[in-house]
């Protein structure tokens, strides 16, 4: 019988072999499990979305960024593509001014600020409010207006179905605005990620708030570093205290008053074709309690029912009425928005809301 012992290179040979075995049964599951994962092509599209960005905003390749912080990266505006200026929001003017001064100036006009640490930017805005009112459009045109890099947060972002994962996620939005200052991370319904906290929230969720908020006490710690959190919420009473006192810079964006009101249908009808019977001030006074955002729908409806009547219309004698009729400007085309357009819409509007839960439109009286 022969010698049973192995040699020296008998067993480096099968140690090896069991190395490259190894190796490759890990590359093979992890490849596996890429190929399962439902979120891989989410994933993919978010990293090609944050590479387009970046190269926009002129962010050079050998900016290092982390597997997290290019996820974020994907929620990235380019201030050139935002197309709300502080022209296009009207009846806010006294809120606009307070931001300019306070939000705006320090960031651009950092020679001014820096000799103090009181005057320098808040490292947090809030904007509270009723629905419709223009939080998220004074959020927009401050990004535009300040030329700063602005990360439209989904709260989803942060997410995932690893353990650990949201923490890290988290800290790769600070990470990323650092690198990329000044910039604004901007949160809207902030009250559904950062409400108060209590003993029956998940464990994840709670590491996550905790260190959502630790990193926010950390962008004081250098006193250049020019990252700006802002949130809008219609319940700011639902914001952790701890929250709160980290959103200094407080502005309470109301309904619309009167003059607003008269503003604002002159903004959204400016460029419109319109008949000369149409009042805004008549429309803003019959307009009470409604917010922005029910104006423009009301207006939106009204030019709606123009396009109804042609299209009820032309395709039985409109042609022939066209021929007809006196009005040679409009001829072969849309009528214009009348008054009794704009009433109707009105009425509807307040008619549907009486039958639908409590908004901002309750206790109109109908005319």
């Amino acid at each position: 019988m022969g010698d049973p012992t192995i040699t020296r290179n008998e067993l480096i040979t099968i140690a090896l072999k069991i190395s490259i075995l190894t190796v490759a049964s890990y590359f093979s599951i992890k490849w596996m499990l890429n190929q399962m994962d439902p979120s891989r092509k989410q994933k993919n599209n978010a990293k090609l979305k944050a590479q387009k960005q970046l190269k926009k905003l002129g962010v050079l390749k050998s900016t290092n960024l982390t597997e997290y912080e290019i996820m974020i990266a994907s929620h990235l505006v380019v201030p050139s593509e935002i197309h709300i200026s502080w022209e296009d929001i009207a009846g806010l003017e006294d809120v606009i001014q307070e931001m300019k001064e306070t939000v705006i100036l320090p960031i651009q006009r950092k020679d001014l600020f820096s000799s103090s640490q009181l005057t320098r930017p808040p490292k947090g805005v809030l904007l509270h409010g009723p629905p419709g009112c223009g939080k998220t459009l004074i959020a927009k045109a401050t990004a535009k207006e300040a030329g700063t890099r602005f990360i439209n947060l989904d709260v989803s972002a942060l997410t995932d179905k690893w353990y650990g994962e949201s923490q890290k996620l988290a800290g790769a939005v600070f990470s990323l605005a650092v690198k990329l200052q000044p910039c604004i991370i901007f949160i809207d319904e902030i009250d559904s990620f950062l409400r108060v906290r209590n003993s029956q929230d998940h464990e994840a969720t709670a590491m996550m708030k905790a260190q959502f908020m630790a990193l926010w006490d950390g962008l004081g710690t250098d006193p250049d570093c020019t990252v700006i959190i802002m949130g809008a919420t219609n319940r700011p009473q639902d914001l952790d205290k701890a929250i709160l006192r980290r959103m200094p810079a407080t502005f309470h964006v109301s309904l619309p008053k009167l003059p607003q009101r008269t503003a604002i249908f002159k903004l959204i009808l400016d460029g419109e074709p319109l008949s000369g019977d149409v009042d805004p001030e008549m429309l803003a006074r019959l307009t009470d309690g409604f917010s922005g955002s029910d104006i423009r729908e009301l207006c939106r409806n009204a030019s709606v029912y123009r396009v109804r009547d042609y299209m009820r219309t032309g395709d039985l004698d409109s042609r022939n009425l066209d021929q007809e009729s006196d009005n040679e400007e409009f001829h072969d085309a849309l009528r214009p928005i009348t008054m009794d357009d704009l009433v109707m819409s009105l009425n509807k509007m307040k008619t549907s809301r009486t039958y639908c839960a409590p908004s901002s439109l309750n206790n109109i009286p109908l005319d």
